[in-house]
């Protein structure tokens, strides 16, 4: 499977203070993708509104910034990705965005919460935690 995620999104679907530290939020979420794809040996695409500084590099997923931090920027660059995959019907899009909806699934692209993706990825965390 492969999955190609909308960070922000995702890292909304939970109040924990994340607009305190955005860099921080995101740090987080690549450490707990990479785990979960490691895990899982799905291709995981994380998608950025922006570079992030310091930048991230990642061995297991492929993280990826939005050209310019604009308005709808990260939505932006998941279409582009999509536009230029050869099957895009393969791709499932983690997000919970109405309009990002519309526009992957128009591509032929499935589409998951943002809010169950995240229960997803913090599922073998939980395991874990009980062992």
């Amino acid at each position: 499977m492969r999955w190609v995620v909308d960070a922000m999104n995702v890292i909304g679907t939970r109040p924990d203070g994340w607009w305190k530290d955005r860099h921080g939020a995101i740090v987080r979420l690549v450490d707990q993708l990479e785990r979960w794809a490691e895990g899982s040996g799905d291709e995981v695409t994380v998608v950025l509104e922006e570079a992030p500084q310091p930048a991230l590099a990642s061995r297991i997923i492929e993280i990826v910034s939005a050209p310019r931090p604009t308005p709808n920027a990260a939505d932006d660059e998941i279409v582009r990705l999509l536009e230029s995959d050869p099957d895009p019907g393969e791709v499932r899009v983690v997000t919970s965005d109405k309009d990002l909806i519309e526009r992957v699934r128009k591509l032929g692209a499935a589409v998951e919460p943002a809010s169950s993706w995240r229960r997803r990825i913090d599922e073998p965390e939980r395991k874990g935690e009980n062992s």
